[in-house]
């Protein structure tokens, strides 16, 4: 009898084992089958939608779309053929996975997604509107971090393929508002924004420099301004106007700008200062450049010529529309962008969705409305015409590459309106080689994004 229990003891000890062990079995198949189906040849994608549900990624390779119809965003969303590593989908791709043990493949149904923040249309429109020519332009939202536009050119139809890789151009396969650039002018924002931390409003509007069309500066070195003439006397509202470099050189060289609060409130800011490491912010998985420049003496060339945005200093496109976000909302500091609203895995079950999120405090508030105000004074004064229908602060740049050779447009600013809070940047390559303007693009963004 006794023998007879504990066989019953032991039966069900390995039964129990065994059960035990399905269980972890399944549980392991249910885990861990989407990672092999993901890494088999087999394997299938969900999609990737704008915000109104236009497609702008079809991992399930399904639809019959026009030739070009993904150029727009092609070098932003990407695809899963590891020609591009910098893209939503290359980043994001486990989100994508459409395969459960218990849901099967995509073909039964599965409904992994991203939905992200962009405007398929609006970008379109945007990219459309350079007519060949070369450049980025991005937008978002200010107030929630949304990221509306992001279009960068020349750019690739993914669905065509990388037949002609060899002979595609140069940033082709790359979103160039991540990358950073030289920022020309619109580098003024931030000397300005560190004029106003270290020596105050009242002290700033007080100063007066003249412009004779050049400056000499300490150095001995002659920083010349766009207008050969010069611009006479002027305070810090009208050398923003103008866009005056000699102002700015002799700014930066005043007694009244030690050169450790300038490095310290352009750290604040973002930069990376004579040679620190260059680190990166990341959207969504994205890495986008952080900027860097130089400044090593305020009465030398290479630093008051950074700060007006030569020299060595370079930012990112997307960072010059995140600094605005931080003037516009008038806090100091910047709503950081996103791309992904929100994620469905393959039941169709949000899995992830996105919050607003700001930055560390930059600046502070009463900085920021001020120049917000100097931004939409300018706007008034001088885009009125331009830039039609729109109450925006805006800042313009020239910026010299390929050692002087050509000269890109940048507009960098913001649409002063509770119901379409948009920061941008724009930048257009080449500006003399084409008969489109930076202008012209913003007014089609805006267009778009406003109507």
């Amino acid at each position: 009898m006794k023998s007879i229990k504990r066989c019953q003891h032991i039966i069900t000890l390995f039964l129990s084992i065994f059960l035990v062990g399905m269980v972890v079995l399944v549980v392991k198949i249910n885990r861990e089958a989407s990672f092999y189906m993901m890494n088999s040849d087999d394997h299938r994608l969900g999609m990737v939608y704008d915000r109104k549900g236009d497609v702008l990624f079809d991992g399930s390779g399904r639809g019959e779309y026009p030739d070009g119809y993904f150029i727009d965003v092609g070098n932003l969303i990407g695809d899963d053929k590891g020609q591009m590593e910098n893209t939503l989908v290359a980043n994001n791709i486990d989100y994508l996975n459409n395969y459960s043990f218990s849901v099967g493949l995509v073909d039964k149904g599965g409904k992994a997604a991203i939905y992200t923040t962009l405007d398929h249309e609006a970008n379109r429109a945007v990219y459309d509107s350079y007519m060949d020519a070369k450049g980025c332009a991005v937008a978002y939202n200010y107030k929630t971090g949304e990221l509306l536009v992001c279009t960068s050119l020349p750019s690739l139809d993914v669905t065509r393929g990388y037949d002609n890789l060899e002979n595609m151009e140069s940033g082709t396969l790359m979103s160039k508002a991540m990358y950073r650039t030289v920022p020309g002018s619109t580098q003024k924002i931030s000397t300005l924004i560190s004029a106003i931390e270290i020596m105050g409003r009242e002290r700033l509007f007080s100063k007066s420099y003249n412009c004779s069309g050049s400056f000499m500066n300490a150095e001995g070195k002659k920083i010349d301004c766009h207008q050969e003439w010069g611009h006479g006397d002027q305070n810090i509202q009208e050398a923003l106007e103008n866009s005056c470099n000699p102002f700015f050189a002799q700014l930066i060289q005043d007694s009244d700008m030690p050169l450790e609060r300038i490095k310290s409130q352009y750290t604040k800011l973002g930069y990376a200062i004579n040679g620190d490491e260059l680190k990166y912010f990341d959207i969504d998985g994205i890495q986008c450049e952080r900027a860097s420049t130089t400044l090593t003496d305020t009465g030398d060339f290479i630093t008051q010529w950074g700060c007006m945005g030569q020299g060595d200093t370079l930012v990112s496109p997307i960072q010059l529309m995140m600094w605005e976000s931080a003037i516009a909302n008038g806090t100091g500091k910047m709503t950081m962008p996103h791309l992904i609203s929100k994620v469905t895995d393959v039941s169709g079950k949000v899995k992830k969705s996105a919050d607003t999120e700001f930055s560390k405090q930059l600046f502070n508030p009463s900085t920021a409305t001020t120049v917000k105000q100097m931004m939409k004074t300018n706007g008034a004064n001088h885009y009125a015409w331009s830039v039609p229908g729109y109450d925006i602060g805006i800042k313009s740049g020239t910026a010299q590459v390929k050692e002087g050779e050509e000269e890109n447009a940048l507009l960098v600013g913001f649409v002063d309106d509770p119901a379409h809070p948009i920061a941008f940047c724009v930048v257009l390559e080449n500006k003399y080689s084409t008969p489109v303007s930076a202008e012209q693009i913003l007014t089609t963004m805006l267009n778009n994004l406003c109507a």
